[in-house]
């Protein structure tokens, strides 16, 4: 997705005035970044955190929420583009910055002369990260990542030796860490636990046949979010977490994993970061039968309070969210969208006996009330996980920054 809309520190919670010109924002908290960062450092340890931040950190804000998951103890930040790794450097920030994929050989004096770390898994991406880093007179670090069953990226295991062999090779190189990527390790089935298992098995041999070649890493990694959280096994001396540093699970099948975990039983579990936020900008009375919206798709039950809300599908809100039964919080209930969401605004049914008014409340992620709706909430009615539920709210809605951290960013504990 684009970059995030305007940021602002001066939040309005929902009841006050909006940052823009149109009522509607997310608000992104970020002590729930540092509450998430402190959670994940102890699940870590004695390994350490890399706080990913691609994608302008799901849609959150990179700058923001990479300073505070650096306050909070992440040692290093994950990003999946250099470009994105460059506006975490023009921001100030001097974290070790991991590029989650191999850079183009364009790239690589940009990685180079901005201080960022890059990933290889290639004879060319080798060859340009040297001629880069001799360039420059310099020694570049480089982690080479290993296929062990994603199959997207990665280095074939049987050619990781000789890999590291040409790495070790070049002057301006040096071979700073092994690493790999689990495929379901936010699935709980049998079949998905003993893949996972395969691939941890499958890394720690590559990391035996480069002891053997003289080339022991290190530095080792491969949990993401749910493998940090899942496989103990698999959280080596890094664990590279991305949806969970925003406070949602990777599948709901592992909360209850999370939640049980020695580093956090008893504690509180992870903090949502984005809520989202609109206010009423209309309202009228339709009778039973009528069809609001794009296509009439669905006459109404009986006569309604149906409310427009400044929001649509170049928002983030999927057109399906209407016709796969989505919700939103007005006045503290659920209420069904009325019609097919359009590009720049949804309409709601609140029913025959609802008080509803121009400038209400509409909380379409967050608490209102007792009820609340989760990015989970709306990843199952639309059939795909939060990530893509966060990624996709639109880069024209103004991200809020508020920071309800009473501890700030100190960390509770050095790593181990």
């Amino acid at each position: 997705m684009a970059e995030s809309g305007t940021e602002t520190t001066a939040p309005p919670a929902a009841g006050r005035r909006w940052p823009g010109l149109r009522p509607a924002w997310a608000e992104i908290d970020l002590g729930a970044v540092r509450h998430n960062t402190r959670l994940l450092r102890r699940l870590a340890a004695p390994g350490v955190l890399c706080a990913v931040v691609k994608a302008d950190a799901y849609g959150h804000g990179a700058v923001p929420v990479a300073r505070a998951a650096v306050e909070a103890g992440a040692r290093w930040l994950g990003v999946a583009l250099v470009e994105e790794g460059v506006t975490l450097r023009d921001a100030g920030i001097d974290a070790p910055v991991l590029v989650l994929s191999e850079p183009t050989a364009e790239a690589m004096a940009d990685v180079v002369g901005r201080g960022l770390t890059p990933t290889v898994y290639s004879r060319a991406g080798v060859a340009a990260a040297a001629k880069a880093a001799a360039a420059a007179r310099t020694v570049l670090d480089v982690h080479v990542k290993v296929d062990t069953g994603m199959h997207r990226v990665g280095a074939d295991a049987s050619d990781v030796v000789d890999l590291v062999r040409a790495v070790d090779a070049a002057p301006g190189l040096r071979f700073a860490a092994l690493w790999s990527h689990l495929a379901v390790a936010d699935e709980v089935g049998d079949e998905e636990k003993a893949f996972t298992a395969e691939q941890v098995r499958l890394l720690a041999a590559t990391r035996a046949a480069l002891a053997t070649a003289g080339f022991d890493p290190p530095m080792v990694h491969m949990a993401n979010s749910a493998g940090a959280i899942a496989y103990p096994g698999a959280r080596l001396d890094m664990v590279r977490c991305g949806i969970a540093l925003y406070g949602v699970v990777p599948m709901p099948a592992i909360g209850p994993v999370l939640a049980d975990d020695p580093a956090v039983r008893g504690g509180e579990l992870l903090r949502p970061v984005l809520s989202l936020y609109a206010t009423v900008s209309l309202v009228r009375s339709l009778d039973a039968g009528e069809r609001p919206s794009y296509g009439r798709r669905r006459p109404l039950e009986s006569r309604s309070s149906v409310a427009t809300v400044p929001l649509g599908y170049a928002d983030g809100i999927p057109r399906r969210y209407f016709t796969a039964g989505g919700t939103v919080l007005i006045g503290g209930r659920r209420r069904p969208l009325a019609g097919m969401v359009t590009m720049d605004q949804i309409v709601v049914d609140c029913g025959p006996d609802a008080s509803v008014s121009v400038g209400d409340d509409v909380v379409l992620i967050g608490t209102q009330g007792t009820q609340s709706l989760t990015v989970w909430d709306w990843a199952t009615v639309l059939g795909t996980i939060g990530n893509e539920v966060l990624t996709e709210i639109g880069s024209r809605v103004p991200r809020v920054v508020v920071d309800t951290d009473p501890t700030g960013g100190t960390p509770e504990e050095e790593d181990g």
